[in-house]
């Protein structure tokens, strides 16, 4: 079942008001590398260009930690996030942490 939270980067939503605020809430996704991955990624980085194994292990974590921020959103009453940023980093050399946050809210059309 897909979470009906709209989520922005910015700090309101043109057309909506927010009408109660929930706090933060976040999502967060850490996730291995395999040593195929490694191995791969090793032998690109000597030829140079993109490592697409790990292009796409940062897309579908961010996804996940995005699905996962919004599900959290959800439990809270909450139809928006706004403000959404993303943080990552590396935990030793073999996994990457992504964390997706933001402000939990309530939104409903602007009346006229």
């Amino acid at each position: 079942m897909e979470n009906q939270v709209l989520v922005v980067t910015s700090n309101d939503i043109p057309g909506y008001e927010v009408t109660e605020v929930f706090g933060e809430v976040f999502g967060l996704l850490t996730r291995s590398r395999n040593i195929f991955s490694n191995i791969g990624a090793g032998l690109q980085s000597v030829v140079g260009g993109e490592i697409s194994a790990y292009t796409k292990l940062l897309s579908d974590s961010r996804i996940q930690a995005t699905e996962r921020m919004k599900q959290a959103a959800a439990e809270k009453g909450a139809n928006a996030v706004i403000a959404m940023r993303f943080d990552t980093s590396e935990i030793g050399n073999t996994m990457n942490e992504v964390t997706a946050y933001g402000t939990a809210v309530k939104i409903q059309p602007q009346r006229k």
